[in-house]
């Protein structure tokens, strides 16, 4: 059993977890991810590692409720257990030292921003970092970025808080101002990463997107996370989850993460009427 050891809210419906597992923290590496279960019946949920304290023998895991399976993770406090916290899984981030990196987070994506972004710092590189959302009650993890990143750069659709406007907004500027990126990572919902790639991509930039698409075991054994990258199948939970998101096929990807959307609607509105 891993214990839950904190639980902070974050923002409406985003919670960050710190959660016992020693053999977890002391492996871990910026990019890799774990799969959890809640219980013996429960979903297997992929879910970045935000952080990691080895001393203490511990991960940090940023959860938002979108469906019921995160939606009872999240319920779940401090003291509480889950059954099974499996990792570190994928290949972790290729970082070159002394490399100069923009990380861009688009909502939750701040959450797996960060560990890059503190990666890149850690072996001499100058980071950039732009955080994305939608309003300012939903910008996470804008201090820890800005321990990291300089400029730490905060956009909101609705200018409620920071800049307004879109990430692609605040990375133009900054590319206009002079800024020369080895590299640029992108993590977020997929329109944001396909923008991303988009204002990169004719001015030749290499941009590497994180993806998070319907994964079950975790190993390449079910083929639910399949993705095409440069006219071939990849598996994001051992090929990735990062690949060169100019080689992505995002359409696809799309189409593949709306699959089971009526099931998991049904599947949250019974856990909510169960729990009312």
């Amino acid at each position: 059993m891993y214990t839950i050891l904190e639980k902070e809210v974050l923002a409406p419906s985003v919670v960050r977890f710190w959660i016992e597992a020693p053999a977890v923290a002391r492996k871990r590496r910026p990019g890799q991810f774990v799969i959890v279960r809640i219980d013996e019946r429960g979903e297997r949920i992929p879910l970045t590692i935000a952080d990691a304290d080895p001393h203490r023998g511990a991960i940090s895991l940023v959860v938002q409720a979108v469906g019921k399976s995160t939606s009872k993770l999240n319920a779940l406090e401090r003291g509480a257990a889950l059954a099974d916290v499996a990792g570190p899984l994928g290949q972790p981030t290729r970082i070159q030292p002394g490399s100069s990196v923009c990380c861009i987070g688009g909502g939750i994506g701040a959450a797996v921003a960060y560990p890059i972004a503190a990666g890149v710092r850690a072996l001499g590189g100058t980071v950039a970092a732009i955080i994305g959302a939608r309003t300012r009650d939903l910008v996470i993890l804008e201090d820890e970025m800005h321990r990291v990143a300089t400029p730490c750069i905060v956009t909101t659709d609705d200018g409620s808080y920071g800049n307004h406007g879109l990430v692609t907004d605040a990375l133009e500027t900054l590319i206009d101002g002079g800024y020369v990126f080895d590299e640029v990572v992108a993590v977020g919902p997929l329109p944001m990463m396909r923008a991303v790639c988009d204002v990169t991509r004719p001015l030749g930039i290499k941009t590497i997107v994180s993806l998070n698409p319907i994964m079950i075991d975790g190993t390449g054994m079910c083929g639910g996370c399949r993705v095409t990258v440069g006219g071939e199948q990849k598996f994001v939970c051992v090929d990735g989850p990062e690949f060169d998101g100019h080689r992505v096929d995002f359409g696809e990807l799309a189409a593949r993460l709306r699959a089971y959307r009526d099931q998991e609607t049904l599947a949250l509105e019974r856990y909510r009427a169960d729990a009312t």
